[in-house]
C-alpha cells in the first residue's frame, strides 16, 4: 500500500477549476478502486480522457486449463517459457484460480506500438532478467533484477526494456495488492518490526506529460478478452496529480529478513497482501541460532492454501534438484517438506543466499496447457528415500 504521493502541477482543491495558460480548463479524472471506498488518485488531463475514435479487434486471451483440480505436486521449468518479441504475447499464465493468474514472460522487445490497460487486475511484475522502465500515465519507473513493480487495475503503461533478454514473473490480482496489515498502524504507517519501511518504495518521479491529438492504440484487458482501442489523444497527458492509487516499485534486496534462534514460519517473509493470497519474498538470511537448531523447514501441512514457490537465484537449501527460474506447486491438503538429505545438510550451516518469491493462495489453482509444456511429472516422487 503506497502513501500520498503528487507529482505536477494541482489545483488548490479537488473539484474546482483549474485552467490552462489559454484560460481553458484542464480535464479532471478520478481514478479510484473499491467504488469509492479504496484509494484513489485525482490526476489533470490536457484533453478529455474519454475519447474513443473506434474499437477494432476482440479476442481472447483466456488460459487453456489442462488440469482443473489435482493434488499432485510439481516443478516447472520456467525458462523453458520461449522468449517472444511482443510483451502481451509473450504472457503464458501458468497457474490461475478465479482470485489470481500466475504468469512468466519473456519478451525480446519493448512495448512501441501500443499501450496497454489491464482492467481485471493489478498486476505485480517481478523482474527476474533485464533493465529498463516502466512508463505510465501517472509517471514513469526505472527498474532492474529484482524489482517488484505494482501496477494497480486500469493503469495505461507501456515497458522498455534495455535489452532481449528479459526474464518477468508476474501476478495478476482480482482484489487489491497491499503491504500486509500487520506491518503497519492504524494510520497505514509502516511499524518499526516491519521487514521494509516506505524509505524502500519507489514512486513515480517523472511524468511524461504529451498534448498530442491522433490515433493512439490502447490493448484494454477485460474479462480475458483484449480490446483493441483506439483514443483520439495520447493518454499520456496528465500534467498532475495526487493521491495513493498509482504504480510503485519495491527492490526484493531491500526486504530485511526477520530471523530468529529457531526456524521461523513462512509469514515472516510476507511482502504483499489480498484478501485471496500472499506474497513473500526469501532472502539471504542468517539461519537459526538456537544451538540444536535445524536451519530447514519442518515439514509441513497446507490444509487451507496451494504453496507457489519460484526461484530466482542462490542455494535452495531445502531442495534438490532446483535452479533458477523452477517453480514448485505444493497444492492443498498434502504435506511437503525438505528433500531427503535436507534436513540433515542443514545442521550446522549459519546462512543461506537463497532468492525467492513464494505465492500462497485460499483457493485450488488450476494447471494449464502452457504449464505442462513445461512440467516435471515425476516432481511428486522426489520425496522417496532411494
Amino acid at each position: 500500500m503506497p502513501f500520498y504521493h503528487k507529482l505536477g502541477k494541482i489545483p488548490p482543491k479537488r473539484h474546482t477549476q483549474f485552467r490552462k495558460s489559454d484560460g481553458s480548463l484542464y480535464y479532471e479524472q478520478l481514478f479510484g478502486t473499491v467504488g469509492f471506498d479504496g484509494m484513489s488518485t485525482n490526476s489533470y488531463h490536457e484533453q478529455r480522457p474519454t475519447q474513443v475514435k473506434e474499437i477494432r479487434n476482440q479476442y481472447s486471451v483466456a488460459p487453456k486449463i489442462a488440469k482443473e483440480n489435482s493434488i499432485q505436486s510439481y516443478r516447472f521449468r520456467g525458462f523453458q517459457v520461449k522468449p517472444e518479441n511482443d510483451y502481451l504475447e509473450s504472457r503464458k499464465t501458468v497457474l490461475i484460480n478465479s482470485d489470481c493468474a500466475i504468469i512468466l514472460a519473456a519478451p525480446k522487445q519493448s512495448t512501441s506500438d501500443y499501450f496497454y490497460k489491464n482492467t481485471d487486475a493489478d498486476e505485480l511484475i517481478f523482474i527476474h532478467k533485464g533493465t529498463g522502465k516502466l512508463r505510465t500515465m501517472l509517471g514513469n519507473l526505472d527498474f532492474k533484477y529484482g524489482d517488484y513493480l505494482v501496477v494497480p487495475r486500469g493503469i495505461i503503461y507501456k515497458i522498455d526494456f534495455d535489452t532481449e533478454d528479459n526474464r518477468l514473473f508476474i501476478v495478476e490480482s482480482k482484489h487489491p495488492i497491499y503491504t500486509p496489515k500487520r506491518y503497519r498502524n492504524w494510520f497505514g504507517q509502516l511499524l518499526e518490526h516491519s521487514p521494509f519501511c516506505e524509505r524502500d518504495l519507489r514512486q513515480p518521479q517523472e511524468l511524461e506529460t504529451h498534448n498530442e491529438t491522433g490515433n493512439f492504440l490502447i490493448k484494454v484487458k477485460k474479462q480475458d478478452d483484449i480490446f483493441e482501442m483506439v483514443y483520439a489523444s495520447h493518454p499520456f497527458d496528465v500534467v498532475g496529480y495526487d493521491g495513493f492509487n498509482y504504480p510503485y516499485a519495491f527492490s526484493i534486496h531491500d526486504f530485511e529478513p526477520i530471523t530468529g534462534r529457531i526456524h521461523q514460519p513462512p509469514p515472516v517473509h510476507q511482502t504483499f497482501e489480498t484478501a485471496a493470497f500472499v506474497v513473500c519474498s526469501f532472502v539471504p538470511r542468517l539461519y537459526d541460532y538456537h544451538p540444536d537448531s535445524i536451519p530447514a523447514p519442518y515439514n509441513h501441512s497446507n490444509i487451507d492454501s496451494d504453496e507457489v514457490l519460484y526461484y530466482v537465484d542462490g542455494d535452495f537449501m531445502s531442495r534438490n534438484d532446483i535452479d533458477a527460474g523452477h517453480i514448485s506447486l505444493h497444492p492443498a491438503g498434502i504435506p511437503h517438506g525438505p528433500h531427503p538429505g535436507a534436513t540433515e545438510r542443514s545442521i550446522g550451516k549459519t546462512k543461506t543466499e537463497e532468492l525467492a518469491v513464494m505465492v500462497d493462495t485460499f483457493k485450488p489453482l488450476k494447471v494449464t496447457e502452457e504449464a505442462m509444456k513445461i512440467a516435471d511429472e515425476d516432481y511428486y516422487k522426489s520425496w522417496l528415500e532411494h
